[in-house]
């Protein structure tokens, strides 16, 4: 069932219309379940605004990240060096335990002949992130992307996150980031590319 969110609707956690009753009832349910009543006056509201959320929290299922690199430029004056964007902000939720993933990531490219908006770096990685993850699977599919659409010489792409299913249950261990990285091109098979990469980076 596709619960995607039309042009003229919104975000009003007043309004219900769209939201289906099964949605609803499955938080009241959990709810109940976790030993709290959902008829309570601080809780009534708390199936809506959860919905919301989790559309939100989702959207990426609702679009193709690779669109965003559609629109390229040629004309760069002859710069053929390194492009990175660096720390970029994001938010995921793990799919084991559905679990907030918070971290920042650093994306690289060296351009072959054409070079793309940095915002849509970013929005490539939001694109993914929205969506159900495992922070290995999502750093390789940012990086995939850049790979195919802009066929440059080499891809870099390194993620450093904490993970809510680690810190706030289980081990219960605060503070731990965890580092994934994927290398394409010649960031993988050219040690002097990938040194003044890491360079750059900060590694």
């Amino acid at each position: 069932m596709n619960f995607m969110l039309h042009d003229h609707d919104t975000f009003d956690e007043s309004d219900t219309q769209i939201i289906p009753d099964t949605v609803l009832e499955a938080v009241r349910i959990l709810l109940r379940w976790s030993g709290d009543d959902p008829d309570r006056e601080g809780l009534v509201d708390t199936p809506k605004r959860v919905a919301r959320a989790w559309q939100e929290y989702c959207s990426g299922y609702q679009e193709n990240p690779a669109l965003h690199l559609d629109r390229t430029f040629e004309d760069v004056g002859g710069y053929d060096e390194i492009v990175l964007l660096k720390d970029i902000p994001f938010h995921s939720h793990c799919e084991h335990h559905l679990a907030p993933i918070t971290g920042k990531a650093s994306i690289a490219y060296l351009p072959r002949n054409r070079v793309v908006g940095i915002s849509k770096l970013a929005r490539v990685l939001h694109g993914y992130a929205r969506r159900l993850q495992v922070q290995e699977r999502l750093t390789a599919d940012v990086a995939q992307c850049i790979w195919d659409h802009l066929q440059p010489h080499g891809v870099a792409v390194v993620i450093e996150a904490q993970h809510g299913c680690m810190t706030g249950r289980g081990v219960r261990t605060p503070g731990v980031s965890m580092v994934t990285s994927r290398l394409l091109g010649c960031f993988l098979t050219d040690a002097g590319s990938r040194k003044e990469l890491l360079a750059l980076m900060g590694y």
